[in-house]
């Protein structure tokens, strides 16, 4: 085995969403090639590493997350020679690359797809999850797709139906298979060989499903109507989440050991136990990190920050977490709790503040450093297949998702010089470009370079144990490695708080240090050496 550094280890990774980073090519789309071109924005902010979301081969039914080829680049963003030369661009700058693996599910127009539902004793027959109709027709069980409705799909041909947890076009992989495993293995051993860093694994705790196929439990929120996607009125015991995971896993971990300086962030998909299964799937040998949506929901406050770190590190003292406040499949932070900001600047610093102060590794999305909005967009411009099942209700991931805004006089914020793009720049997002930001100190750009460099510089910071204070909320007050001060006003109004006494302040905003106090104004935050 060869040694291993963790440099994964309270590092930051940026999350690039390749069709919305920048297009190199005039078809409205963003590339590879465009991604190489900005890979110095990113290296300026100070960053550790990138993530690419899915560039394979794919129908785009789920934008990528369908893959119907592990081991090529899809046309839409270039080739695998431009894949080689971005890698080597980033490494040069300094920055790690990894990339989403979408291991559970294939499309269904993967090649063995197309050979499984052929027939019952073909050579991939058993590569996926078939199973037979009830005695009515129906369903083999009550299962519920993430997307909405019932989880499997009739295949006439086999008189079987198949299993999705997602899309009917992403079917599930058998991953009792041990051909299966071993396959997917062998693609990603093809990615680590190519010089990858690492992966990010989709949907980590569903590779397995229960054999015997038993009914999920309900689940009962206490509210008078149904939510909007049923898959929330259950609990997804058997579906998901299943002990088999754990040997996967180890396997996963023994293919990365291999190779020298690599890691695997995973993502947890899970209304219920998250915590328990991110400490579980980093726990010994398995997975280096892994995150859950905690922190990506409504909740603002600091008794919902500090359950989530605290529970993390009792649950799984040995394990190591990833924290993240936006991605591509959530409302940007910055418009999921407006309410609690004072503007908008202020809320973002806030939330960078806070975010980079937490113990675990941290993921920042692309526009995030700009303070980025959701973007507002009509049904009839949507391409998510959540937000056009669910709207309006649920207006799904496309908000997130819009164009990384450069420039904020050129088509399209510089995005792309075709006549339209993919999915639009509006006026408030095109307002953030990062030529308004660059040079002006004050701006939400600024700071996270400032943030960066300070969590960089700062070992207490990276990997330093958190100790909470005891501090009225709407205030968030914790220490990192014994002398590093974290303090965060999570209000729109000023307050004040008792304090440890401060040898020197490290950042902060609107913050007044008196002897044994500290005034916040709104949305104010302090980061201070202790005294002694």
């Amino acid at each position: 085995m060869t040694g291993n550094n963790a440099w994964w280890r309270g590092a930051v990774t940026y999350q690039i969403y390749p069709r919305s980073f920048q297009d190199s090519n005039g078809d409205g789309v963003g590339d590879l090639k465009g991604i190489t071109r900005r890979l110095g924005h990113v290296a300026e902010l100070g960053v550790d590493a990138i993530w690419l979301s899915p560039i394979f081969t794919s129908p785009m039914a789920d934008m990528g997350y369908d893959v119907s080829n592990y081991t090529d680049i899809d046309p839409t963003f270039g080739t695998l020679a431009d894949f080689d030369a971005m890698v080597a661009r980033a490494h040069e700058l300094g920055l790690k690359v990894i990339i989403d693996q979408v291991l559970s599910h294939s499309s269904d127009q993967h090649p063995f797809f197309q050979e499984s539902r052929r027939s019952r004793d073909n050579p991939k027959a058993d590569w996926y999850v078939w199973a037979d109709p009830k005695p009515d027709g129906s369903a083999p069980n009550n299962w519920q797709s993430m997307f909405g409705g019932i989880a499997w799909q009739w295949e006439p041909r086999r008189r079987q139906y198949y299993l999705h947890n997602f899309l009917k076009e992403q079917p599930d992989f058998n991953f009792h298979n041990p051909d299966v495993q071993e396959w997917l293995l062998g693609t990603m051993r093809f990615w680590l060989e190519r010089g990858v860093d690492g992966f990010r694994l989709d949907t980590a705790n569903f590779y397995f499903h229960d054999k015997t196929l038993r009914d999920n439990p309900p689940f009962d929120n206490g509210a008078n109507l149904p939510p909007v996607n049923p898959t929330a009125m259950q609990i997804h015991k058997f579906q998901k989440n299943q002990p088999e995971n754990i040997p996967f896993l180890e396997r996963l971990r023994a293919l990365l050991d291999e190779f020298s300086d690599r890691a695997m962030v995973g993502e947890i998909g899970e209304q219920h136990f998250s915590i328990q299964l991110m400490g579980e799937y980093t726990t010994a040998r398995r997975l280096h990190m892994a995150y859950s949506f905690e922190m990506l929901r409504p909740d603002f406050s600091p008794k919902h920050f500090c359950r989530q770190v605290e529970e993390f590190f009792q649950l799984a003292p040995g394990g190591w977490p990833c924290w993240a406040f936006s991605n591509h499949d959530v409302v940007r932070h910055v418009t999921r709790w407006a309410k609690h900001g004072h503007d908008q600047d202020s809320l973002a610093k806030l939330a960078a503040a806070l975010l980079l102060s937490l113990e675990g590794s941290i993921c920042v999305y692309q526009g995030e450093e700009l303070g980025q909005s959701e973007t507002e967009l009509e049904f009839e411009e949507l391409t998510d297949p959540q937000g056009i099942a669910f709207w309006p209700d649920d207006k799904g991931r496309d908000g997130c998702r819009t164009p990384m805004v450069w420039s904020a006089a050129e088509p399209h914020a510089g995005f792309s010089n075709a006549e339209t793009t993919w999915l639009p720049v509006r006026a408030p997002q095109r307002a953030r470009a990062v030529d308004t930001q660059a040079g002006d100190p004050n701006s939400v750009l600024s700071f996270y370079k400032k943030m960066l460099a300070l969590r960089r510089g700062r070992e207490d910071l990276k990997t330093g144990k958190t100790r909470f204070l005891d501090v009225t909320e709407p205030m968030l007050a914790f220490v990192r490695g014994g002398r590093t001060l974290c303090l965060f006003n999570l209000s729109p109004e000023e307050r004040a708080t008792a304090a440890p006494p401060i040898d020197g302040v490290l950042l902060s905003s609107a913050a007044q240090v008196e002897a044994g106090a500290v005034k916040l104004g709104p949305n104010g935050f302090l980061l201070a050496d202790i005294a002694g």
